[in-house]
């Protein structure tokens, strides 16, 4: 025997929508080229250009980093040399000890001038890389703040109860408003 119940709405009304509202997008295919430019001519300009303000100091703090270790390596890297043509002609150099025992031997002065030689051109290529990374940031950044990001798209993880073993299923629901 089979029992099916089932309930019926009364007075069932339904009103139709004759309109379509439709929101004006500002589409501006140049604000990314605009915002790599800005990037590029002075950093930080474009982040501002895209009024993202905060990530200025960001950008200035990782060129000035960059900046401040190829200036001490170079420095470094000057003073090993002067000091090894003042050995090879035999005149005193600031790495001279005492008794003519020196600090650091001609072959410590070779080893300090390669290390902080590669070091400097290390840090000369990381501050070009962070130069570009910022251009590429900023252009990036005003390629998607033209992207609709409204609540009409959702995207929503679930865990859902299976009810034949009972365990947990991962799963994501995808909501379209119309």
């Amino acid at each position: 025997m089979t029992i099916f119940s089932s309930y019926c709405q009364e007075n069932l009304s339904i009103e139709s929508k004759d309109t379509i509202s439709i929101t004006s997008i500002t589409f501006n295919p140049l604000a990314p080229s605009k915002a790599a430019f800005y990037s590029a001519i002075l950093p930080g300009l474009g982040q501002a250009y895209n009024k993202k303000y905060w990530k200025i100091p960001f950008v200035y703090a990782a060129l000035g980093t960059g900046v401040y270790f190829y200036s001490n390596n170079n420095s470094n890297y000057n003073r090993a040399r002067t000091a090894y043509k003042l050995r090879i002609n035999e005149k005193p150099d600031e790495f001279d000890g005492l008794n003519g025992n020196p600090f650091l031997s001609e072959d410590a002065l070779v080893s300090a001038q390669k290390g902080y030689k590669k070091d400097r051109d290390l840090s000369l290529l990381v501050t070009a890389g962070l130069y570009m990374l910022q251009i590429i940031e900023a252009s990036t950044n005003a390629h998607l703040l033209q992207h609709n990001v409204d609540n009409s798209l959702t995207l929503n993880p679930k865990l859902i109860r299976d009810p034949a073993n009972n365990k947990t299923i991962v799963g994501a629901q995808i909501n379209f408003t119309f």
